[in-house]
């Protein structure tokens, strides 16, 4: 007989599929004709819903997926011979298949961190020939939150560091690709890591909390803002029918469902990494703070594991994968996940 394959893996949120109020929220709006491009009632309404969550000063711009949310905000703000500061691990450096320093023409320049975060001393020695005309010159420091590690910023370490970055000219990208986990994961409104700590831009997202696809730009500063819609055409994240991407994050942002899906996903990250933990010869690497689990499993017996559920090795060298959990991802999953691991390795 045939081994029933799992519903769900633990590879991505990415590979999860869509929140029901989301798919709903979709289907009202396909419903009639309204204008393109964004001039539509329901991208007048995320964005409203944007204003409550992070300030009525910001602008919102839509784009289909995060790598056009990242390339495009920090390219509006940086000439080509500018530098992006950023973490090794930060998906703009392993992820994004060099788009960033195509489409800007910015150096990334990496710093080395055990968990995936920037501290101002890590960025310090960066910061020299500031002025020169034979180096690029830094621009932008740009985060994670969630960071790659699962791990995240208090809101102290965000002022921090964008307190650093305005004091040297500076600004500060957040990358929030799992904003919300971080968020539901600290117990703080959306603004507190954001507009309140003094992030200048911010791709926030959707595609890993519920929703089908869709990122938000957003920019703290309406004054930087003034080009981009430009920005956003010439690369190709104008979407027509812009009222499918803004249902979604009008549904996303009422009665705090971002909120409620990365707190369930939180917490089964954290079940998830309770119950490995309990398992001789599997090691938890990182502190489990968003929906993210890094373990170490002896690589004699990845393969076997794969064969029934889907996850990737994030380190080959020293046999480190990483674990996630989405919003619909169960108790159940888990359970029957952790029977596996236990038959495989014991």
């Amino acid at each position: 007989m045939t081994k029933r394959q799992p519903t769900r893996s633990f590879a991505s949120d990415n590979n999860a599929g869509v929140h029901p109020r989301v798919l709903r929220a979709i289907a009202r709006a396909n419903v009639g004709h309204v204008v393109a491009y964004g001039d539509d009632p329901y991208t007048q309404s995320a964005i409203r819903k944007f204003r409550e969550q992070l300030g009525n000063d910001i602008e919102v711009f839509f784009v289909f997926n995060g790598t056009g949310a990242n390339v495009l905000g920090l390219q509006a703000l940086t000439q080509p011979y500018h530098a992006v500061i950023c973490a090794e691990t930060a998906h703009i450096n392993v992820d994004e298949c060099g788009a960033p320093e195509r489409f800007t023409g910015c150096k990334l320049l990496t710093v080395r961190t055990p968990d995936g975060k920037l501290t101002p001393e890590g960025i310090k020695p960066l910061l020299h020939g500031i002025g020169v005309e034979h180096h690029v010159q830094p621009r932008i420091i740009s985060i994670s939150q969630a960071t790659e590690m699962g791990t995240v910023y208090r809101p102290a370490e965000l002022k921090a560091l964008s307190d650093f970055a305005h004091q040297h000219n500076l600004l500060l990208h957040l990358d929030g690709a799992r904003i919300a986990n971080a968020a539901a994961g600290l117990k703080v409104r959306l603004r507190e890591i954001t507009a309140d700590v003094g992030v200048d831009l911010l791709s926030f997202g959707g595609a890993k909390n519920g929703m089908m696809y869709g990122e938000a730009v957003v920019f703290f500063n309406r004054d930087q803002a003034a080009g981009f819609k430009f920005i956003r055409k010439q690369g190709s994240h104008l979407a027509s029918k812009m009222r499918f991407i803004s249902a979604q994050f009008d549904a996303l942002l009422t009665n705090d469902l971002w909120k409620k899906n990365a707190a369930h996903a939180n917490r089964m990250a954290r079940i998830l990494a309770r119950e490995l933990a309990q398992i001789p010869k599997i090691e938890i690497t990182q502190k489990v703070e968003a929906n993210g689990v890094f373990a170490i499993v002896p690589r004699r017996y990845i393969s076997l594991l794969q064969k029934q559920y889907f996850f990737y090795v994030w380190n080959e060298v020293t046999s480190e994968v990483r674990l996630m959990t989405s919003f619909d991802t169960t108790e159940s999953d888990i359970r029957e996940f952790v029977v596996l691991v236990r038959q495989t390795v014991r």
